[in-house]
C-alpha cells in the first residue's frame, strides 16, 4: 500500500511498535481532551481562498530567528526517539535537511553525536535536574554548534500518560546526555521566571520558551527578554483540560504584537494545518508525533517523507487559496467556527 499522508504513516507505525511505546507516544494525559481538541480546532478552522492569483511560483523560503530555512515547519523536541528506530535522533536529523531539528535532552544519542550527523540547523531543548547540569548542558550545545536554546516551561511535573500506565510501561533508565554521571536527588531546580536571567548570562544564544499558552505569560517572556515563544500544550501530554493551542494563538500574537517570534505546536497533521497556523499569526509550526510515525516506519527516509509530505500539501494549500510566498498569508484566509455561526479571522486591534 502506498503511503498517501502522515494519517497512513500513524497507522503503520501502530503495528511497528510494541503496544507500550505506542501508548508512550501517542497518548496524551488524563481523559485526552486536549489530546483531542488540538486536532478539532484545526478542523474548526475554515479557509477563505481568493482566486486568479497568480501562484505560478510558490516559495515557502524563510528565516526562524535568523536562521534561514526551506519551510516554516520544524521539527519538534522528542526524547527517546531509540524506542522508535535504533538510529534514534540520528535519523530524524540526517533528514531534517530543509529546517529546523530541536533536539530533546532526554534523547537516545547524545547531543555532540546527533550534531556530528545533522543535515540542516539544530536547536536544543534543555531540560536539567540542577544548576550545575544546565551549565554543562548549554556549553556543550554552544560547543557542538546548536543555534537556539529551547526552555520547557510546561513540565514542573510529568503528566500521567494513563494508557502507557495500564501497560506498566517504563522509559530507559539510561540518558545518553547523562551518561553514567549521577544526576543528583531528583530535579531540584525547575526554570523560574527569576531563573531566566541566570539562564541568559550563561550564553549568548538565542533562548525560545516552549509552553505558553496565556497572553499574560508571553508578556512575562517579553519582559525577562526571550527571543521567541512557542505556543503549546504539549500535544496535550501535560494538563489535561487546557486549550487547543491554535485556540489561545490569536491572543498570544495580539499580545504580543510583533515583538518577539512565535511559533505553534500540538496537533498539526496537514499542510492545511500549517496554512491555517501562519494564517492566524504564527510565523513557524513544529511537527512531533508524525515524525515518530515515519522514524518508526522507515527510520531516516520515513522522516524525510513525513516532512515532504506535510511541505507539499502546504505548497499545495497555499496555491489553492491564493498565496505565492508566506508574506501573503494573512489573517484574511481563515474563518472560525464559534458554536453556530463564524466569526471572520482573527484581526489585531
Amino acid at each position: 500500500m502506498e503511503l498517501v499522508n502522515v494519517f497512513d504513516y500513524e497507522s503503520l507505525a501502530q503495528t511497528s511498535l510494541d503496544a507500550g511505546t505506542w501508548a508512550y507516544f501517542a497518548g496524551g494525559a488524563d481523559d485526552e481532551i486536549t489530546l483531542r481538541a488540538n486536532r478539532r480546532a484545526f478542523e474548526q478552522v475554515q479557509l477563505r481562498p481568493r482566486v486568479l492569483v497568480d501562484v505560478s511560483c510558490i516559495t515557502m523560503n524563510t528565516r526562524v530567528l535568523g536562521i534561514p530555512v526551506e519551510m516554516p515547519i520544524l521539527v519538534a523536541p522528542i526524547g527517546f526517539q531509540g524506542l522508535a528506530h535504533p538510529d534514534g535522533e540520528c535519523a530524524t536529523a540526517s533528514a531534517s535537511t530543509k529546517t529546523i531539528m530541536i533536539v530533546s535532552t532526554f534523547s537516545s544519542r547524545t547531543l555532540e553525536e546527533i550534531a556530528q550527523v545533522a543535515t540542516g540547523p539544530l536547536w536544543f531543548q534543555l531540560t536539567a535536574p540542577n544548576r550545575l547540569w544546565t551549565e554543562r548542558l548549554v556549553q556543550r550545545a554552544a560547543a557542538a554548534g546548536y543555534r537556539a536554546l529551547v526552555i520547557t516551561v510546561d513540565a514542573p511535573r510529568s503528566g500521567r500518560k494513563e494508557a502507557a500506565q495500564r501497560l506498566d510501561f517504563h522509559l530507559p533508565a539510561y540518558k545518553a546526555n547523562f551518561g553514567d554521571e549521577p544526576m543528583g536527588n531528583g530535579f531540584t531546580s525547575l526554570p523560574t521566571w527569576s531563573s531566566l536571567a541566570w539562564l541568559r548570562s550563561l550564553t549568548s544564544l538565542p533562548i525560545v520558551l516552549k509552553g505558553i499558552l496565556t497572553a499574560e505569560d508571553a508578556l512575562l517572556a517579553l519582559d525577562h527578554g526571550m527571543d521567541g515563544i512557542i505556543v503549546s500544550n504539549h500535544g496535550g501530554r501535560q494538563l489535561d483540560g487546557v486549550p487547543a493551542t491554535l485556540e489561545v494563538l490569536p491572543e498570544i500574537i495580539e499580545a504580543v504584537n510583533g515583538r518577539c517570534e512565535i511559533y505553534m505546536d500540538s496537533g498539526i497533521r496537514r499542510g492545511t494545518d500549517v496554512l491555517k497556523a501562519l494564517a492566524l499569526g504564527a510565523q513557524a509550526v513544529l511537527v512531533g508525533r508524525p515524525i515518530i510515525w515515519g522514524l518508526a516506519v522507515n527510520g531516516a527516509d520515513g522522516v524525510a517523507n513525513v516532512l515532504d509530505m506535510v511541505r507539499t500539501e502546504f505548497e499545495q494549500a497555499m496555491a489553492l487559496v491564493g498565496c505565492s510566498t508566506l508574506t501573503t498569508i494573512n489573517p484574511s484566509f481563515v474563518r472560525r467556527m464559534v458554536f453556530n455561526g463564524y466569526l471572520n479571522g482573527y484581526h489585531r486591534s
